[in-house]
C-alpha cells in the first residue's frame, strides 16, 4: 500500500488519541471495579494480534485488566498471551464473517464472566487509485459490517450487565475525501457516526454505557 500524506496525518492523530486512551485507562485503574470479582477489571481487545491492538493489550495488562484477546491469527495471540502479566483468553474471530463473529464474541463474554471495556481495533485500509472492487469490498466487509457487528455485540453485553465502555479505533480519514482512498475514508466515517449514534442512544435511555471514538 502506498503511503501518502493523509495516511501519515492519520497515524499522527491516532498516536495522540492512543496517548489519551492510555491516560484514561490509568485513571480507570484507580476506580472501583464494576463487573466480575471485586478485584478484577476485564477488557476485550478486538484486533489484538499486532500493531495498535497488541500495544493496547499490553497497556491494559499492565493496568491490571484480565483480557480477552481477539483476532484471526491464533498463533500471534498465543505469543502475546505468554507475555502478559494478567490472565487472558484467546478467541479467533474473523469480523468479516459478521454473524459468526457476533456469536463468538458473545461466547467470549460469557466465558470471561462479563466485560468492562471493549476496544474495536480490527480494520483494513488500502490505497485504491484504480478503484479495485475486491479491495473495496474487503474494506466494507471488515470496517463497516464487521465493525458494526462487534459494536452491536459489545453494546448488547453492556446493556445486559448494566454498564460498560465501548471504544472504537477509527481514523481522521473519516473527514478526508482522499482521491486514492475514498472507500477507506467512507468506512471510517461510518464507524464514527455509528459510535456517535450509540453514545446518544445510551444517553437517551440513561444507560451506564460510555462510548469513545479514538481517531
Amino acid at each position: 500500500m502506498k503511503i501518502h500524506n493523509n495516511v501519515l496525518r492519520a497515524a499522527l492523530f491516532l498516536a495522540l488519541g492512543l496517548a489519551a486512551l492510555t491516560v484514561f485507562l490509568r485513571t480507570q485503574s484507580r476506580k472501583p471495579k464494576i463487573t466480575g470479582s471485586a478485584c478484577q477489571k476485564k477488557a476485550v481487545v478486538i484486533g489484538a494480534s499486532s500493531g495498535i491492538g497488541r500495544a493496547l493489550a499490553c497497556t491494559l495488562a499492565r493496568e491490571g485488566y484480565e483480557l480477552g484477546l481477539v483476532a484471526r491469527r491464533v498463533e500471534l495471540l498465543e505469543q502475546l498471551q505468554k507475555e502478559l502479566p494478567t490472565k487472558s483468553y484467546i478467541q479467533s474471530i474473523d469480523v468479516s464473517d459478521a454473524d459468526n463473529a457476533m456469536d463468538l464474541l458473545a461466547t467470549l463474554f460469557t466465558t470471561m464472566g462479563g466485560c468492562d471495556l471493549v476496544i474495536i481495533n480490527a480494520g483494513v485500509g488500502y490505497s485504491d487509485p484504480e478503484l479495485d472492487w475486491q479491495l473495496q469490498k474487503q474494506m466494507l466487509a471488515v470496517n463497516v459490517v464487521g465493525f458494526a457487528a462487534m459494536a452491536h455485540a459489545a453494546f448488547s453485553c453492556f446493556r445486559a450487565q448494566g454498564r460498560g465502555h465501548l471504544v472504537g479505533i477509527t481514523s481522521v480519514a473519516a473527514g478526508l475525501a482522499g482521491k486514492v482512498a475514498s472507500v477507506y475514508s467512507a468506512t471510517k466515517a461510518f464507524d464514527c457516526m455509528l459510535l456517535a449514534g450509540l453514545r446518544r442512544y445510551a444517553e437517551a435511555h440513561k444507560l451506564a454505557i460510555d462510548v469513545t471514538d479514538i481517531r
